[in-house]
């Protein structure tokens, strides 16, 4: 049970945090800035939020730092709608899954043929 709870909680946070990070109007805080992921510990003392960029690696870690100097504006935004009664400390990590994805999404189109292509091959015949 207490699982279930944590990936609701985990589900929220991440709604949250959303919300909160089209608010922000830092710079160094890229307006493409996803959140891929939040992980929250079993005792609820530590969240992870994995972040990442449309515009590269570098501009996530960049934004990534950014996230870390408001971290006390976001906690207190977030937990002010979510009203749990531990705050966890949150950790914002760079992540560039979203990059690594289209690259294999990539690789996939040049070595597997476009479905669009067969059936034209199979009504010539």
């Amino acid at each position: 049970m207490a699982g279930f709870n944590i990936s609701r909680t985990e589900e929220d946070l991440f709604r949250e945090l959303t919300a909160v990070l089209r608010e922000l109007k830092d710079p160094r805080i890229d307006p493409l800035l996803t959140i891929v992921r939040v992980e929250l510990s079993r005792d609820l003392s530590n969240c992870k939020i994995y972040v990442s960029s449309l515009s590269g690696q570098e501009k996530a870690e960049q934004s990534a730092k950014g996230l870390r100097s408001a971290e006390g504006y976001i906690k207190r935004e977030v937990f002010r709608k979510l009203k749990m009664r531990k705050v966890p400390a949150l950790h914002f990590i760079a992540d560039d899954s979203i990059a690594h994805s289209a690259r294999i999404n990539e690789m996939l189109h040049h070595v597997q043929p476009s479905v669009e292509e067969e059936p034209k091959e199979e009504e010539q015949e």
